[in-house]
């Protein structure tokens, strides 16, 4: 539990959780004791951020409650929930998986919520600076992560840089979210010995004092969003292209999904994450070099980055494709 100075909660949010938590609530509902182990306690990521779970409902036996429109377990077994679910999720019968739903109070990077909120599948409230001042808290990425721009992917980041740029990124990236931020409370509150400012200056509103903050500052918002679109968001957001920043965020829910819908999330994984999809093409050579046969001239229809993504799936040399 993070509380007190330098770290990502607040005395404040430290306290409201430590209430939250000791907290007896008797209910009728089903829960999930693995779950509600977890509940309201943060998870860190990244620097200054965490993951925290806020609310749930429903868990597995929700999915095959909806998907046998039936009341309670009966006389079902545990393997007949797991392969329901599984056949569910292998043939996207998708809604009885809208029937979970998970709420996070999430603090992140600016930048990081860019990306994420591009998941216009989920309701959403952040923390709003034209009300609150924003906290001094900024992201400076660890070294090993500061990488060269790749040279095939356009929106990715390729080896590490040397120790000696890495150290020059930090202190460019440190200096000027320092400067602003600087500039930010100036404009706050302005004196007159700082920055020259005018002796009739008076405080700008905040709406406009934050124009000014880098995408490095971090925010924070209640994120809730049922489980077939936490598939989806995860599916996307973990996977090794992804960002690093956002992938960290995607690793600390999966943590909490395994913990929340274990069936499900089993599924998930050997269905989605962990499956490799083949196109017409890719399906038809997979065919052929199985029966011993050479690729021939259906390779000849992939581009070579196709050519060598198929390899990649197959775990087998280019060359074998033509």
């Amino acid at each position: 539990m993070w509380n007190n100075h330098g770290m990502p909660l607040s005395d404040d949010q430290a306290r409201e959780i430590e209430a939250q938590r000791a907290a007896a609530v008797p209910t009728r509902r089903g829960t999930v004791p693995a779950l509600a182990a977890m509940l309201f306690e943060p998870f860190p990521v990244l620097d200054h951020g965490f993951v925290r779970v806020v609310d749930y409902m429903g868990a597995d036996e929700s999915v095959v409650q909806a998907a046998r429109v039936s009341y309670g377990k009966g006389t079902r077994k545990i393997s007949d929930d797991r392969g329901l679910i599984r056949y569910l999720l292998r043939n996207a019968h998708t809604t009885p998986f809208e029937m979970c739903e998970l709420k996070l109070h999430v603090k992140l990077p600016i930048f990081v919520a860019r990306q994420w909120v591009r998941h216009r599948t989920a309701n959403i409230n952040e923390y709003s600076a034209r009300y609150s001042v924003l906290d001094k808290e900024f992201y400076l990425p660890q070294q090993e992560v500061i990488g060269i721009q790749d040279a095939r992917n356009r929106q990715g980041r390729g080896r590490t840089v040397s120790p000696d740029q890495a150290k020059r990124v930090l202190e460019i990236l440190k200096q000027d979210a320092e400067t602003t931020y600087a500039h930010y409370e100036e404009l706050l509150a302005p004196t007159p010995s700082a920055g020259g400012a005018p002796e009739d200056a008076e405080p700008l509103a905040r709406e406009l004092a934050r124009i000014n903050l880098p995408v490095s500052f971090y925010t924070q918002w209640y994120w809730k969003i049922d489980l077939h679109n936490l598939f989806h968001f995860l599916r996307l957001r973990i996977d090794p292209h992804a960002q690093h920043e956002i992938r960290a965020y995607g690793e600390a829910i999966a943590r909490v999904m395994e913990a929340w819908v274990p069936l499900c999330w089993e599924a998930f994984t050997d269905y989605r994450l962990q499956a490799v999809n083949l196109s017409r093409v890719e399906a038809e050579i997979v065919r052929r070099l199985l029966r011993g046969e050479p690729a021939g001239s259906w390779a000849a229809e992939l581009s070579k980055r196709e050519r060598d993504e198929l390899a990649e799936k197959l775990g087998i040399d280019p060359a074998r494709l033509g």
